[in-house]
């Protein structure tokens, strides 16, 4: 009696999260252009930025020691999963433009649907974004052990959830996407280059250091370097990997939820 009750309730849930993952997944694909610039950019920045610094800036601790290049790879993989997580949720506002949206809002399905079918597509593509940027690590002098693929794997999929529940609830709100691309460049560059992404905690000044500790994405991007580089080599100022893991599953717990009560608030 109640697997028969609960089965249409489950489809009903999943048949509109599977549809709405697919039409993300096949609309960014089908935009080339897009995959060049959520990929393109960072390396470019790695490249640049990395190179130039890389003999001005001394870093401690065993592992990535003084290689700045090491030391800024898992801060350009969190930037490869925020450009295609944040940017690939502008969807939201085309959708609600084209009428695409309030169709779904009218549809019979639980609003929770709607926040996960888009989350999971812009993950989806996120970490594939990430996971082509970790393929040339070998390339970039950066050594990537098999034992350490699924961890790295974990913590993308946190980080990407997280980001991704971020630009939805950004997104959900707004009607333009010029104001939503000033939004995030604004708001979202600056979260990157005080994550730790940049340059460790330890060198800033207080109140710079207070910033990255309030800072949810510095969780995620320590997460991804312990992943790559183990406890011992991802260097010294990190917070430990059991509250970087907590923090970052917490973070993405929170921005998913929250976007759903937008949903159901404001739909």
């Amino acid at each position: 009696m109640n697997s028969a009750t609960n089965a249409p309730v489950s489809t009903s849930i999943m048949i509109p999260i599977v549809s709405l993952w697919r039409r993300e997944v096949l609309s960014f694909l089908r935009k080339r252009s897009r995959i060049v610039g959520a990929l393109g950019t960072p390396i470019v920045f790695w490249l640049l930025i990395g190179s130039g610094l890389r003999h001005s800036v001394r870093l401690s601790g065993a592992g990535v020691g003084s290689d700045y290049l090491a030391y800024f790879f898992p801060g350009t993989v969190v930037l490869v999963v925020l450009f295609t997580a944040i940017f690939s949720m502008i969807s939201v506002i085309e959708d609600r433009k084209a009428g695409f949206m309030q169709a779904i809002l009218v549809a019979p399905v639980p609003r929770i649907s709607l926040v996960m079918g888009k989350v999971l597509g812009c993950s989806t593509l996120a970490i594939g974004q990430g996971i082509l940027l970790l393929l040339l690590s070998p390339l970039m002098g950066v050594s990537i052990t098999a034992s350490s693929v699924a961890a790295i794997l974990g913590a993308l999929i946190l980080i990407s959830v997280g980001l991704s529940g971020l630009g939805f609830l950004v997104a959900w709100p707004m009607d333009s996407t010029q104001g939503f691309h000033a939004v995030m460049n604004l708001f979202l560059m600056p979260m990157w280059l005080l994550s730790g992404a940049f340059f460790p905690a330890s060198g800033a000044t207080s109140w710079v250091r207070w910033i990255m500790t309030v800072n949810p994405l510095t969780y995620g991007v320590a997460t991804l370097r312990y992943a790559m580089y183990g406890v011992d080599g991802a260097g010294d100022s990190l917070p430990s990997w059991p509250v970087s893991l907590g923090i970052t599953i917490a973070f993405a717990v929170v921005a998913v939820a929250l976007s759903s009560k937008v949903v159901a608030r404001k739909g």
